[in-house]
């Protein structure tokens, strides 16, 4: 992740090799955390931690942990999803939700099985989040197909514009620009956004076990 020309922190995803049964249900496990360079602890510190198990049919989530620290901010968050009766079980709140809410994390690997090959420059596609005892009613914009000079070397993206939640972070819901690899993988390679502080831009730097052919990435 750069904030201008520094590299100011590290973000990884894992989908761990083993399903995980929750509630009798085949999951796969993911965790996304982030944290800011020592070097940059300085200006502003980030510890981030995310694990989602979202079951492996239906790709909505049924547990999620998340644990942040950014500066003087502190959370902890568990939730648990019933998406039958639409509701959720949470450490702090739980309430009514519709079927199939995505949180942060499940979020990004369900719009990976999205098929954007008839859609049209502009088109929205609905998302419910969950996020911090709220629900939000979201959407995706698809922007097109884009080939990026990207760290891992140039490759043909999906376009897509996030809708965001303007909060303590973000300023704006339309200050994301999310490029994914245009082939199977549908890997994030870059993400750029505008902050109350500043910019960020964060690229993709390497990867591994992708289950198909990187295709996408052009010699």
């Amino acid at each position: 992740m750069h904030y201008g020309w520094i590299n100011a922190a590290t973000i990884k995803f894992k989908v761990k090799p083993e399903p995980v049964k929750i509630k009798g249900r085949s999951t796969f496990n993911v965790i996304a955390y982030g944290r800011t360079n020592k070097s940059f602890d300085w200006a502003y510190r980030v510890r981030d931690y995310f694990e989602s198990y979202i079951d492996s049919q239906s790709m909505a989530p049924l547990k999620y942990f998340k644990t942040v620290e950014e500066d003087e901010y502190k959370d902890v968050d568990l939730v648990y999803y019933d998406h039958q009766k639409k509701w959720l079980t949470g450490k702090k709140k739980s309430m009514e939700m519709p079927a199939y809410v995505q949180d942060v994390v499940s979020a990004v690997f369900y719009a990976r099985t999205i098929d954007f090959s008839d859609a049209y420059v502009g088109e929205t596609f609905p998302l419910d989040i969950y996020l911090d005892q709220k629900i939000y009613s979201l959407k995706f914009k698809y922007l097109g197909v884009e080939t990026i000079n990207a760290d891992v070397g140039k490759v043909r993206c999906i376009k897509l514009r996030p809708q965001l939640v303007v909060d303590r972070v973000f300023k704006d819901e339309d200050d994301m620009t999310i490029w994914v690899s245009d082939d199977a993988n549908k890997i994030p390679i870059r993400v750029q956004t505008d902050i109350w502080i500043g910019s960020l831009k964060v690229d993709l730097e390497k990867y591994k076990g992708l289950k198909n052919p990187f295709s996408a990435k052009l010699k």
